[in-house]
């Protein structure tokens, strides 16, 4: 039996109890549930029709999905899930405060590709034109910090008339909050862009930075400066689709890796790139089964090179022929046609491909050509993914716009991406490694780890007529020495002898032996001297087609200092002299009276 302080204990206990209980079902009778159940249906309904059916019809008039179809195409079916369906923006000005949407102008989240995760972030034109606010940018930062921390590729899906006026300052930080993060996943983990539809001003320093850019033809446009602007400060009338559409970024700037007829063609080759890579840096690439013997001779690629060292054939036959099933997903196929880049499989082990087009300027290596096998090479780097290099060059092309735009800069570039590289490299000299341009293409010195060459490979300095010419400048009759240079430098053996080759294959045989090697290599471990980061050789400047623009400044000793400054455009030429006060004497001094003259694009 409870003594009477003991009961009075209980007593007391179980009226706190009943209390707690009634409070707590005050707070949770069905009416309320059902309320809050109806408000979160709602701002969920809400979400899902983004800026309304007229802006959804808007949209597929254009020929365009919505943020939601394009992100349904590119995940597998049902593995999408969605992240801050609820969020909302926080500008209370220009009337703002009574515009708010679920979810706001993008949606987010992580989906499957062929089994394997992404993180996703698709802009939605629906909702206030798809422009980037503050929550907007936190929305895609959340998605980006995940995929860092998991190792899992970022997907950004971008239509967007750029940063959100309304917001001022706080917009502007918010592109930047995204910029930091594309620097940090950068050779961490595979970050691609698809542009489906605008995407002007400081958004599209992101794509810029991001792996691989693909564009939409006639619906999706990259530029700083819009054609208003333009025609306002330079007087130039331009269209969208000239100054930033599908084709000039494919064909003349290179800022897009390739451009699709529609989204539907766009997404699903996004999907077939993503099979080559690995999830992040830390991964290897996902190897497929191949059905396609690789054993075995290839025939066909005996007949491909032709006998006359000027007759040029097309590189893509021979590439066809060495890997599985003709599967090659090229890269900027449009741009510095001049040399192929892009990715297959060997046996089923992804590959990077790096040949010279001996079809297009006879392979020569140019600015373009340089720059976009560069950066090309330096991702499979990153991500452990072998490279495959195809050697025909005759050199680097000749010419004054090439020196005076920095192709020795440029150059340099190709180089420093193949001499960084510590993934296995094999290379294969079809023809013609001449002069510095085979230096810099995976030469054996740059640890290559396998080097063929085909018995009709020429490696030397240069050319036979080249080399003559030089060694034999006051001899009239110089075809005697041709021959002789031919018979000694015409062929690998001198190559082979000194150790620069491994050996010279039967075309046939390249196949098979390319398979061979990556088997045997897929353990190799190669590491850089620590550092905390190498200084590649950048320039900022570019050649403009038909169009040569000099800047030239004289600091002068006088009492007045005079700029003068001359462009030339094709066959007009306008001179402007601007009058400034001299310098302070302090600085004056500190100025070198070698001053070289500085040169802009």
């Amino acid at each position: 039996m409870l003594s009477r302080t003991s009961s009075t204990l209980v007593s007391k206990v179980l009226t706190k109890l009943n209390h707690v209980t009634r409070v707590h079902y005050s707070y949770n009778d069905v009416d309320h549930l059902m309320r809050v159940k109806g408000q979160i249906d709602g701002m969920r309904a809400a979400a899902l029709q983004g800026g309304g059916a007229k802006a959804i019809q808007a949209q597929h008039n254009k020929g365009k999905l919505t943020a939601r179809e394009r992100v349904e195409l590119l995940c597998d079916p049902g593995t999408f899930v969605e992240y801050d369906m609820f969020m909302e923006h926080r500008c209370g000005d220009f009337g703002m405060s009574d515009k708010r949407i679920s979810g706001d102008s993008v949606v987010t989240g992580r989906g499957s590709v062929n089994g394997r995760t992404v993180f996703i972030f698709s802009q939605d034109f629906t909702v206030f034109g798809g422009s980037l606010s503050s929550v907007h940018s936190e929305k895609i930062c959340k998605i980006m910090d995940q995929a860092l921390l998991t190792g899992a590729p970022i997907i950004g899906l971008n239509d967007s008339g750029g940063a959100r006026i309304q917001e001022g300052v706080e917009s502007l930080a918010a592109y930047s909050a995204v910029f930091q993060r594309n620097i940090l996943a950068s050779g961490v983990v595979p970050q691609i862009s698809l542009i489906l539809g605008p995407c002007a001003g400081g958004a599209v320093y992101s794509p810029a930075i991001t792996d691989f850019t693909f564009m939409v033809e006639h619906s999706s446009y990259l530029f700083i400066t819009g054609p208003d602007v333009i025609k306002s400060v330079t007087n130039e009338d331009i269209t969208q689709e000239d100054l930033g559409g599908a084709k000039t970024h494919t064909s003349v700037s290179g800022v897009a890796h390739n451009a699709f007829s529609n989204d539907i063609e766009a997404i699903q080759n996004v999907r077939h790139l993503l099979g080559f890579l690995p999830g992040s840096n830390k991964q290897k690439p996902p190897i497929r089964r191949c059905y396609e013997p690789s054993t075995v001779d290839v025939p066909v690629l005996d007949n491909i090179v032709p006998y006359d060292t000027t007759t040029p054939y097309d590189m893509h036959q021979i590439i066809y022929n060495v890997i599985d099933e003709r599967e090659f997903f090229e890269i900027q196929p449009k741009y510095a046609k001049n040399i192929i880049v892009g990715f297959a499989r060997i046996n089923g082990h992804p590959v990077g491909i790096v040949a010279n087009q001996p079809k297009v300027a006879a392979g020569c290596i140019d600015i373009n050509a340089a720059v976009k096998s560069a950066r090309f090479i330096r991702f499979c780097d990153a991500f452990n993914i072998p490279i495959i290099t195809f050697i025909d060059v005759p050199g680097f092309l000749p010419g004054l716009s090439q020196e005076h735009a920095g192709i020795i800069r440029h150059g340099a570039k190709l180089l420093y991406a193949y001499a960084e590289s510590t993934v296995p490299k094999i290379t294969v000299i079809t023809r013609k490694a001449y002069g510095g341009a085979y230096a810099v293409m995976s030469e054996k010195s740059l640890r290559s780890d396998v080097n063929y060459a085909w018995p009709t490979a020429e490696i030397a300095v240069m050319g036979s007529k080249g080399a003559v010419a030089i060694l034999y400048r006051k001899e009239k009759d110089k075809s005697r020495y041709e021959a002789e240079y031919n018979e000694k430098f015409r062929s690998p053996v001198a190559a082979a002898k000194r150790g620069y080759i491994d050996d010279i294959i039967e075309p046939r045989t390249t196949r098979w032996r390319i398979a061979r090697d990556l088997k045997f290599l897929m353990n190799k471990e190669q590491t850089n001297p620590w550092k905390k980061h190498g200084n590649i050789p950048l320039t900022t400047m570019i050649s403009i087609p038909e169009t040569t623009t000099m800047v030239t400044t004289e600091i002068a000793t006088t009492t007045m200092e005079t700029t003068t400054t001359t462009t030339k455009t094709n066959s007009t030429t306008s001179t402007k002299t601007t009058t400034m006060p001299k310098l302070p004497q302090t600085l004056n001094s500190q100025t070198p009276s070698c001053h070289a003259p500085e040169t802009t694009p």
